[in-house]
């Protein structure tokens, strides 16, 4: 997780407040629409959360967070708070993979879009360490390999309904309906109260009930690492809650905006980032607002990942078959080594993971470099662990 430590260069304007910043955006650069996912999504396997009884009620799948938010505050407890955040890492895991392919798929990763996502890749790496922190501070364990997700399907829990997730090479496509609709800012003047709950809703809701709740905050089994840009450290109270849970809103993942408000930072949030990618401008305050009309960002050669199927690769060549096979049994050993590191395993634990993913990409490319029989575009890792 310390290997995606590297820094894009700063934005082409003088750095703002974010929720400033984000509030700005929103008004001049609303969501791009979404297309249909390239093929349906299958149910995600291995979703259901175990565990004690009073976090089953809550266990993460289609509108596991509504019903989460359908808990009166008064009877958020410690069995919702660990139910809520394992929901936490099945998202915060969802991400990861879209984007590596996304990354992995640029050829020249010394451009200014291929840094921007591995700068995000790092931030989403880093939310994943908070949340798991959190759940073992309350008492509990993430499941990580129980979390992590079949491609293509919907985000856990049932928020942003009508995103489907999927695994393709860079394309304007993939940025737009995979990346930018993931973290898509939440926008409260366009909400109904028949809305789908959205990942700052979420996140809102947990840190109010860390604040009713006033749990008792366990640092042993807790990580310390340097995660990206970020730094991961135990939080053993209300005030580390608080900016950590702060921190994964802003950094792109429904962020609610005010002008007034001030967060300095260098970077634009996830949302804006993407943004830039696709428009191939940076975002920049004109008389009119903020508008992607600054420097160029040239959308990057990619390698041409065809989007991975519901099931899989049906029937690949043997050539390929032992490929995925290596991915995913790599992939499937980081997960594992995850797990462990935050069962008990510690920094050691955690290394581990780190060195096995390091040896996801080399599969990855040579995948992404092998041509489809008979159909346009190359193979790419299926995120499926053995």
């Amino acid at each position: 997780m310390t290997g995606t430590n590297e820094h894009p260069d700063g934005p082409a304007v003088t750095p703002v407040g974010r929720r400033g910043f984000l509030a700005s955006a929103a008004l001049a650069a609303a969501p791009a629409p979404l297309a249909a996912a390239p093929a349906a999504a299958e149910p995600a396997e291995g979703a259901t959360v175990a565990g004690p009884a009073d976090e089953a009620a809550a266990a993460a799948g289609h509108g596991a967070v509504a019903r989460l938010l359908a808990v009166a505050e008064g009877d958020r407890g410690i069995g919702w708070l660990r139910a809520a955040l394992q929901v936490a890492v099945q998202l915060e895991l969802t991400t990861i993979p879209p984007y590596l392919c996304g990354w992995w798929s640029v050829r020249d990763r010394r451009g200014e879009a291929a840094r921007l996502i591995r700068r995000i890749v790092g931030d989403e790496m880093y939310h994943l360490g908070v949340v798991c922190n959190l759940l073992v501070a309350v008492g509990g364990r993430p499941r990580i390999r129980d979390a992590a997700p079949r491609y293509p399907c919907p985000l856990p829990g049932g928020v942003r309904a009508g995103v489907q997730v999927y695994l393709s090479g860079l394309t304007k496509a993939f940025v737009r309906d995979v990346m930018m609709a993931i973290e898509a800012p939440d926008t409260p003047l366009a909400r109904t109260a028949s809305s789908p709950p959205t990942i700052g809703d979420f996140y809102g809701e947990l840190q109010r009930a860390f604040r009713r709740t006033e749990p008792y905050l366990s640092a042993e089994g807790q990580l310390s690492d340097r995660i990206g840009s970020d730094v991961l450290e135990p939080v053993t109270g209300l005030d580390d809650v608080e900016r950590a849970l702060e921190i994964v809103k802003e950094q792109g993942e429904g962020t609610e905006s005010s002008p007034a408000d001030a967060f300095q930072d260098d970077h634009p949030a996830h949302y804006y980032a993407f943004a830039e990618i696709y428009h191939g401008r940076r975002l920049r305050r004109t008389a009119r607002g903020w508008q992607f009309t600054g420097a160029p960002v040239p959308f990057p050669d990619a390698r041409p990942m065809a989007p991975v199927p519901p099931g899989g690769w049906h029937r690949p060549p043997v050539r390929v078959g032992r490929l995925l096979d290596q991915f995913d049994t790599t992939y499937a050993a980081v997960l594992d080594r995850l797990d462990e590191a935050w069962g008990g395993g510690g920094g050691r634990s955690l290394g581990a993971a780190v060195r096995a993913m390091r040896g996801m990409e080399e599969p990855a490319v040579e995948l992404m470099e092998t041509p489809i029989p008979g159909a346009p575009g190359t193979y790419g890792p299926q995120f499926r662990p053995v």
